[in-house]
């Protein structure tokens, strides 16, 4: 359908719960462009939530699991992102991120959402892509970079308490600039966790 984007191995199709500027779907590619002044952040120092940022999700499977891509920026403007995202309601939530930064630096960075957004910084990426890894491993969560795809480091574990249905998937977002466009290929999903986080692999 021209809402869904497919992923081999995930159960369900992704779809749209906010929509794009523009997208294009292929063989396990994604492109996607945020709109100007989207955003997904619960600013804890209490100001209004943001939660415009386009967002592609299908249903996670009941069990462990790892999603992955490769992901490249048009990076224009402060905050502009490509995002792998877990989300189950609009205040729970988790998003890895390939993100320019306010010293103009491309960057991976971590967002875990539990009523309030926390904001944290990883490493700065020598190039124009990275990969990025979200994982489900029992009832813990993880999240991994890699700048060639191959070493894994571990960038966060955590856990998200909810009642509510989780989903996964992508986002583009521009929360300060007038759009960006976001390329996610690579695709991969697996229903297995990743047994040591910090092995690499």
């Amino acid at each position: 359908m021209e809402n869904e984007f497919v992923v081999p191995g995930l159960a369900e199709a992704l779809r749209w719960e906010v929509p794009p500027a523009s997208w294009k779907a292929g063989d396990a590619a994604l492109v996607a462009a945020a709109g100007p002044q989207t955003d997904l952040f619960i600013d804890p120092a209490g100001s209004a939530p943001k939660l415009t940022a386009p967002r592609l999700l299908a249903a996670a499977p009941a069990g462990d699991f790892t999603l992955s891509a490769r992901v490249s920026v048009d990076f224009a403007a402060d905050f502009d992102a490509g995002v792998l995202m877990l989300y189950a309601a609009d205040d729970t939530w988790a998003k890895l991120c390939f993100e320019y930064s306010p010293q103009g630096e491309a960057m991976v960075v971590s967002v875990v959402t539990r009523g309030v957004s926390d904001d944290a910084n990883a490493f700065v990426v020598d190039g124009g892509q990275v990969w990025l890894r979200i994982s489900r491993t029992g009832t813990g969560y993880a999240f991994h970079a890699s700048e060639d795809g191959q070493l894994w480091q571990f960038i966060r574990q955590f856990a998200l308490p909810t009642t509510a249905p989780l989903r996964i998937g992508f986002a583009p977002q521009s929360p300060t600039g007038e759009g960006c466009t976001v390329s996610f290929d690579e695709i991969r999903f697996a229903p297995a966790g990743v047994a040591d986080l910090r092995s690499g692999e």
